[in-house]
């Protein structure tokens, strides 16, 4: 993973792009950070594939609740040759929750984007088939969201059957 210079220095590479585009740095635990505005994510994204990070490991969603912006994208990036680590993160409201798609740059962002869409609401603009994986299509709200109602609905299993009400309608 690039030290805590070496992170800045692609921040600066970012910041000489457009002085708006980082939002902060953090070198914490050996994990190296980089935050960005939504609009400069694919910017971003696009200058670390160049320098490198051209693996996504994972993509993630975390709710940052009861802070505003409430929603966060992370992607975790590696540069395989170097063995070098870095978090691509970004934030958005749950008033206007859009971030570009990365689908185009790493294939292997396509399922946890819509995971991330369908358990935390943040809208992907031009992906290629953003629906619901793992909710029904027409469930209403967003699982992992910090506010959503705890308890859920109850399991049926054979011993509580007759317990559960209109479980035969």
């Amino acid at each position: 993973m690039p030290d805590a210079t070496g992170l800045e220095l692609i921040a600066q590479d970012l910041r000489d792009a457009d002085t708006d585009a980082v939002l902060g740095t953090s070198f914490f635990r050996e994990e190296a950070t980089i935050e960005v505005a939504p609009a400069f994510l694919r910017t971003a994204a696009e200058l670390l594939v160049r320098k490198g990070y051209a693996f996504m490991s994972s993509c993630h969603g975390v709710d940052y609740y009861p802070e505003e912006p409430r929603l966060g994208v992370h992607y975790q990036l590696l540069d395989m040759p170097n063995v070098d680590r870095i978090c691509l993160k970004t934030r958005v409201s749950t008033e206007d929750p859009r971030v570009p798609s990365l689908c185009d740059l790493w294939p292997g962002a396509n399922h946890p984007e819509r995971e991330v869409f369908d358990m935390f609401g943040v809208i992907f603009d031009d992906h290629p088939d953003l629906r619901r994986i793992l909710m029904p299509e027409d469930y209403e709200g967003h699982p992992q969201r910090r506010d959503f109602p705890v308890g859920g609905e109850p399991v049926l299993f054979t011993y509580n059957e007759d317990k559960v009400p209109g479980w035969t309608q």
